[in-house]
């Protein structure tokens, strides 16, 4: 018995001893192999579509959903929070880049123009009141007292020539300088051969006495030659006007008495007219002397006028707190009237600038973005600082260089395409994980037609 006993106890230590050499040895065996397989795995190179990134494969090739060139997947960065790679930084990037396909491009109706460098000019809106020409307009006026026997203009708006006669005046007065004037000449006729100076010289005196009479009371010259010419005085004399125009008003009629002073007619040449217009305080200090406007009128739709500043007026209006501009313009045809309401714009030079088309930038409320192809197909976005406005053209003060092709249509698509994508587009909210599918029926998970190459399961990986 004491035999069994000795024998017995170290075939058990044996035994056991055998068992726990065995299962070490297979554990190792078995961590070994896992820790191979694991290496082995983390060597292998994946690539993905940047567009899809939940498209991943195990060697190089295209996109099956938009035909993108595959790139390589980099895993993310360190928990230690170690910098990143070059290739993971060219990764995050691309995130926010979106490539699209020539059909897509077509069915999103995407358009891109080239930024260029082009005058830029400050626009100032403002409303104006058409006037008359203050420096063209004049007065007829009774020079001598008489009564208006003929007269020639009967209406206002009717148009007078200053080589033509406006009316026939009837006055004893003139009639009895004119008489004095036919005597001193007789009288100069008959002195100018006495032997003494004195006399022969005062006859020369008195015509021209008698001349400058008439001349005062506006005689013309070529009148006075007639009356010295025929000899004998006549008892209606023309009145002129002292410039081309129409009659705006008229405050005569044939028959009556007017005392010298009296106006007989006003009028207006309408060639060139004023154009009165109100700038705001805070917009006329870039308003200046010789610059450019364009005035707009409701009865010439699309049809503007242009003409320049000539004087800014040196007081403000204390009520509508604006500034008076004075803007001559050529009026052919006589189109603009007085008294008509006008649009006007005032063109501020603001020099060579890069301009883009306005629908190029999206707008977030706290930025400007737009949308740049950056190569065939692919669009990143790119933050941009817009200054002045003018028609269709946005001036771009940084985050654009000449030549960089923008969106100018299908920008809001692309931006949407970018955050289904999960790069997050230009609006606020809506970001999604890159590692998680797109939405459903989205552009990122519809194929293109035309793509006849069938999308395989196997290359997801979600």
């Amino acid at each position: 018995m004491a035999l069994n006993k000795k024998i017995s106890i170290p075939l058990v230590v044996i035994i056991f001893a055998s068992a726990a050499a065995g299962g070490w040895f297979l554990w190792q065996k078995q961590h070994s192999g896992t820790a191979t397989e694991q290496k082995a795995t983390q060597g292998k190179q994946l690539y993905t579509c940047s567009m899809h990134p939940f498209i991943i494969k195990d060697k190089p090739g295209v996109c099956p959903i938009c035909g993108m060139e595959l790139i390589k997947k980099i895993d993310s960065a360190p928990a230690g929070g170690g910098a990143q790679t070059p290739e993971q930084k060219q990764q995050a990037d691309m995130l926010g880049h979106v490539s699209l396909s020539p059909t897509q491009r077509v069915m999103a109706n995407v358009a891109t123009v080239a930024a260029e460098r082009a005058p830029m000019n400050k626009e100032i809106n403002a409303v104006g009141i058409v006037q008359y020409d203050q420096s063209r307009q004049a007065k007829v006026t009774a020079w001598i007292a008489g009564r208006i026997d003929r007269l020639y203009v009967t209406t206002v708006g009717a148009y007078v020539s200053r080589n033509r006669p406006v009316a026939e005046v009837y006055s004893p007065d003139l009639l009895a300088t004119q008489q004095e004037y036919l005597l001193a000449i007789r009288s100069r006729e008959q002195l100018k051969n006495s032997p003494i100076p004195s006399i022969s010289q005062n006859g020369e005196g008195l015509v021209a006495s008698a001349k400058q009479r008439l001349v005062l009371f506006g005689v013309k010259e070529r009148q006075i030659a007639a009356l010295e010419k025929a000899g004998k005085p006549n008892i209606r004399l023309p009145i002129y006007t002292p410039q081309s125009g129409v009659v705006i008003e008229k405050m005569v009629q044939q028959g009556q008495y007017v005392n010298t002073g009296d106006v007989l007619f006003s009028v207006a040449d309408l060639s060139t007219v004023w154009v009165e217009v109100e700038v705001y305080e805070n917009e006329f200090p870039d308003v200046h002397i010789g610059q450019r406007v364009e005035i707009v009128s409701q009865s010439f739709p699309g049809r503007p006028f242009s003409g320049r500043i000539a004087f800014i007026y040196p007081f403000l209006d204390p009520k509508t707190r604006t500034v008076k501009v004075r803007v001559e313009m050529p009026n052919p045809g006589m189109k603009l009237k007085p008294d008509m309401f006008v649009n006007a714009t005032i063109k501020v030079p603001l020099g060579s600038a890069i301009v883009v088309p306005v629908t190029a930038v999206m707008d977030t409320g706290k930025r400007q973005v737009v949308w740049v192809e950056t190569s065939a197909g692919m669009f990143e976005p790119r933050d941009v600082q817009v200054g002045q406005r003018s028609d269709d053209k946005v001036q771009i003060l940084s985050g654009l260089k000449q030549g960089d092709k923008v969106a100018v249509s299908g920008g809001y698509l692309i931006d949407s395409e970018s955050q289904l994508k999960g790069g997050g587009g230009s609006m606020p909210g809506m970001k999604m994980d890159g590692n998680k599918p797109a939405a459903p029926g989205s552009p990122s998970t519809q194929q293109p037609p035309g793509k006849k190459r069938p999308l395989k399961m196997d290359d997801m990986k979600m």
